[in-house]
């Protein structure tokens, strides 16, 4: 698996108005929506469910908001890159400007995980993530993304 497997090119934004997780979600689901088809208030619905579990900032300004829905036959992955960074309740206490969010078939099982490794370690990567911050256009951001698959598939 590899991350141009799983992020579209469409899948992948700047945005520079999202002040709250909330309004974040909102923009994943409609993201969603646009990009895959799925029905954006389920997908909002298990976003919110699955942060109420524990937030998913993993530190280092990355967020990686997860759940897995009916109507998808494969996981699918969104992209946001944020101008002003926003609380997320991380681990390391930092505000995150790098949101990677998975959308998984409820049958995903261990493809599931899989993708949620590779996209951790991906991100894990400072340079990587210094590049991200650097561009803003959706289409160079996600060839930063594609590109790391190489040097980061496991």
């Amino acid at each position: 698996m590899q991350i141009s497997d799983i992020l579209k090119q469409g899948a992948v934004r700047s945005l520079s108005q999202v002040t709250s997780k909330k309004r974040l979600f909102h923009e994943l689901s409609e993201l969603s929506h646009t990009v895959y088809g799925l029905p954006a208030a389920e997908v909002l619905d298990a976003l919110q469910e699955r942060e109420s579990l524990g937030p998913t900032g993993v530190g280092h300004g990355v967020a990686l908001p997860h759940a897995r829905l009916h109507g998808l036959d494969k996981v699918a992955g969104l992209f946001i890159r944020l101008d002003k960074p926003l609380d997320f309740d991380a681990v390391d206490r930092q505000p995150v400007d790098l949101i990677f969010a998975l959308l998984a078939p409820k049958s995903a099982g261990v493809d599931h995980l899989k993708a949620l490794a590779l996209v951790s370690r991906t991100l894990r990567d400072g340079d990587l993530r210094a590049k991200l911050r650097a561009n803003d256009d959706p289409i160079a951001l996600h060839a930063v993304l594609a590109a790391a698959q190489g040097i980061k598939a496991a």
